[in-house]
């Protein structure tokens, strides 16, 4: 069958009873990228965040800035690193459910902070949301006056400015985030 035969279905969470996940269609999941079916975790990707924001679900972070399992996760998880011990718990949570279908090692491709050298877990922070359009003509105002080379490139990043749909003032990194 379809991926589209699965819409508006949904899913029993695996680890946290009686939470229930829709099954959504996503542009970024494709079959040639895999089975064409993909779990979401909206508060750990800008693809998932997209899908989510669209549909309207919550944006749940289970991680805290430290890269532990928040109490969210459930207490078998709670205080667990994501990366380290907290990993072999939800294996075993999945084997204990009935939920895992195959294992194997599996070098994943995460980002590095080029500074320590470790692996960057995406989650979702609070942050300050402003009126886009304000932004937006703001940005797009500067732009104009910046000496850019190649000048080609300047038109490249008006119209990315444009399609921009989310803006954030950060106060994370002192450089900022696009």
């Amino acid at each position: 069958f379809s991926g589209a035969d699965l819409a508006d279905g949904s899913c029993a969470h695996p680890t946290i009873p009686g939470r229930v996940s829709p099954l959504l269609p996503a542009n970024h999941v494709t079959m040639t990228k895999g089975t064409g079916l993909v779990h979401t975790a909206p508060a750990h990707g800008m693809e998932d965040y997209s899908v989510a924001s669209h549909h309207q679900l919550p944006t749940d972070c289970l991680v805290d800035e430290s890269g532990y399992f928040t109490e969210a996760a459930g207490p078998e998880l709670k205080n667990k690193n994501v990366l380290e011990e907290g990993n072999e718990a939800v294996i075993k949570m999945l084997q204990a459910a009935g939920s895992l279908l195959k294992e194997e090692k599996y070098v994943h491709s995460y980002p590095y902070d080029w500074r320590t050298k470790k692996p960057i877990i995406i989650r979702a922070s609070k942050q300050w949301f402003v009126n886009t359009a304000d932004v937006k003509a703001a940005a797009q105002d500067v732009l104009k006056k910046v000496k850019v080379i190649p000048t080609s490139a300047v038109n490249r990043m008006l119209e990315m400015l444009d399609r921009r749909t989310f803006w954030c003032i950060s106060r994370q990194r002192c450089w900022g985030v696009p």
